[in-house]
């Protein structure tokens, strides 16, 4: 059974860090990319990073670019998010999900690309 769990989520000032993690196991990843969305109640989920297994590539979204990096540990099967000079627009649910990797960087950017999600984890940045 595919799981992905994230971790690392809290309340933290404006200005300051957080690094999400996301554990997967339940299956071999090596094909896969991992994304990160995020999503605020009434919004739809917003893209914010992915990684490729293989190779690790990665794809930021322009809405975090410079503040926010992805990383990946293959040995541990982990996706980390490290998030810089938060903004209290950055409050959200953060979402780890696993999409084929043969997808292209575009097609990435979209929910619907993702096979597997994690449950999510709150991020509170106050002002």
């Amino acid at each position: 059974q595919v799981q992905l769990v994230e971790s690392g989520g809290g309340l933290v000032q404006a200005g300051g860090s957080l690094r999400l993690s996301c554990a997967a196991s339940g299956r071999t990843f090596s094909n896969y990319a991992m994304g990160w969305f995020r999503q605020t109640p009434g919004k739809e989920r917003e893209f914010v990073a992915a990684i490729r297994w293989s190779g690790g590539s990665t794809i930021i979204a322009d809405s975090v670019k410079g503040r926010f990096t992805i990383s990946s540990d293959n040995a541990k099967n982990a996706v980390y998010l490290q998030m810089n000079s938060l903004k209290p627009e950055d409050t959200a649910v953060y979402y780890c999900a696993a999409a084929p990797s043969f997808f292209g960087s575009r097609r990435l950017g979209y929910e619907e690309a993702y096979e597997y999600w994690g449950q999510g984890t709150q991020v509170t940045v106050s002002s």
